[in-house]
Order: structure tokens, then sequence, then C-alpha cells
């Protein structure tokens, strides 16, 4: 009798837990609703319908029409600024980012150095990436105007030489926007994360390399950049990642002029889905760019077992 009440208390406490349990999952979900909303509304569904637009001829404005692979054989063999487009964006990246990760490592190790005024020089050189980016390159398009812009006015009357057309001159159009970048982003995210990485380098180290004679140079090169070597990983992922994106200063400095020298592939996308109404093949060319970056990062994640040492290891 008594194990018969023990078993019907055991039920109703289990029965008990259950509702509550229940309970506690329909507040999470229902605190989770307004991300869950929009996750769904503005990413998922739009992901899914990219994909199956990007094999459709779809303007926009007429109900979509299936062609199968034809927006992905127009890409590689049709479009007469898909190559050029992409060319332009690898040539970008390829110079923004070691340049870019360079001068932030080499600032960070400045900032780092135990001296007077640290803070203030550290808050200098982060301001430039607080400013929007629109913002950034209205000021620098003003600063770079061939005419009466403050660069060329000082190149004219301090070097006594012919400036160049900056954003108005095909071979220069690029470096301008390179310019622009390293200018927006060597102070910025990635110089404090280098200095977090600095912080984390045991002193130890640079002591016991010290005791071995080893000089300024020799710590850092073989005590500093070992152990930096996963902070430099991530930031050249994140690099390259962000340079292939480009659009924003080309769009609003030069429109991908002169001359389609800044076609960069977001703006071409981007050309090509608001300004020829081509949503299908936009589409199309943002998978393309999509799997390019997976590629890439995939590729950076096999190189980086060869180069990026970890201390737990």
């Amino acid at each position: 009798m008594q194990a018969t009440k023990h078993a019907a208390s055991l039920a109703t406490h289990r029965r008990g837990m259950s509702r509550a349990r229940r309970q506690h999952i329909v507040e999470a979900y229902l605190y989770l609703s307004p991300w869950l909303i929009g996750y769904l509304a503005l990413t998922l569904v739009p992901v899914l319908l990219s994909i199956y637009y990007s094999f459709t001829s779809y303007d926009v404005i007429s109900p979509e029409r299936w062609i199968g692979l034809e927006n992905y054989v127009k890409a590689f063999t049709k479009d007469a600024q898909f190559w050029p487009s992409l060319a332009k964006t690898f040539y970008y990246a390829l110079v923004t980012v070691p340049l870019g990760v360079s001068a932030s490592l080499l600032l960070a190790v400045f900032l780092n150095l135990r001296v007077k005024g640290t803070a203030f020089f550290r808050t200098l050189f982060f301001m430039p990436s607080l400013v929007p980016v629109v913002a950034s390159t209205v000021l620098w398009a003003w600063m770079l105007q061939p005419d009466w812009g403050l660069a060329n006015t000082i190149l004219r009357a301090v070097f006594h030489m012919t400036p160049p057309r900056w954003f108005q001159d095909p071979n220069w159009a690029i470096p301008s926007l390179i310019s622009l970048a390293l200018w927006t982003s060597v102070g910025g995210t990635r110089m404090v994360i280098f200095l977090a990485g600095l912080q984390g380098v045991p002193e130890e180290l640079y002591d016991a390399a010290a005791m071995d004679g080893a000089g300024a140079w020799a710590r850092f090169w073989s005590v500093t950049l070992p152990m930096l070597t996963p902070t430099i990983f991530f930031n050249l992922v994140l690099g390259v990642i962000g340079a292939l994106q480009v659009f924003t200063a080309a769009f609003v400095a030069t429109l991908g002029g002169p001359a389609y020298a800044t076609w960069f592939y977001a703006l071409h996308i981007y050309n090509n889905a608001f300004q020829y109404f081509n949503m299908g093949y936009a589409c199309a060319l943002a998978w393309l760019f999509a799997v390019l970056i997976i590629v890439l990062t995939g590729f950076q994640l096999r190189l980086a077992n060869v180069w990026v040492y970890y201390a737990g290891d």
C-alpha cells in the first residue's frame, strides 16, 4: 500500500515537472520569437528564394520563368564584365589585405609599448574607423579632388609636380579606394584585435629570449610573430572576405567608373539587380560569389595547418 502511494506521488511529481518544463520551453520560444521571425523573414527565406531565382529569368515585375543553368552559363561565357569585375576585385583585395594587416600589426606593436600618451594615440588612430563609410568616402573624394583638393594642392605647392586626377583617372581610381580603405581600417577593429593578441603573449618568453641575447627584432620575429599567428590568421580571413565584398566606397565615389575602372564584383551584382532589374541573373552572380568566398576560406583553413601556431598544441 505504501509502495503504491509512493509510485503515485512520483508519477504526480513527474507530471508536474514535465508541465513546468513545457512551460519554460514555451516561454523560451516566446522570448526568441522576435529573432526567429526576423531570421526567417529577412535571412532564411530570402536565401532560399535567391537560390530558386538564380535558375530563372526574373525582372521583379513579370513572373519568373525557369531557365535552368542559363544564368550561370551566361556569367562564364557571355557577360563582358564578369571576369573583369572579378579581376578588379581580386586586385583590390590582394593589395588591401596584406598592406592593411601588416600596418595594423605594426601599429599595434607600437601602441603596445608602455610609454606616455599611449591611450591618446590609440584613440587617435581608432577614430577614422568610427566615421561612416559614406562620410569618409565623401571626405576622401573632396581631399583627392584633382583641381582644388587638399592632396593635389600640396603636391603642386610643395613638390612642384603634376598630380594625378585620382578618382577621375582609370589608372588611379582603385589606388585611391585602396588608400581610403587603409585610412579607415588600419587603426580600427583589426588593430584592437592585434593589441589583445599582443597582451596575451607571456612575458616569460621575452625574458627568456633576452637572456639568450636576442635583440628587439629577434624577439619580435621569434616570439611575437609565432604567438600572434592565430590572430594574424583570424584577421586575414576577415580581411579577405571584407575586401572581396567592396562596394560602398566605389558606389559613392565613382559608381564603378571611370570607364569601368572600379566596377567591382559586388557593384556588378547590384547593377544587374537594381539598375537593369535582371534579378535572376544577379542571384546567380551572388551565389557564384558566395561559393568563391567559401572556397577561399576553406583554402585558408587548410593552409593554416602549415603556419599557424597554437600554444595549446
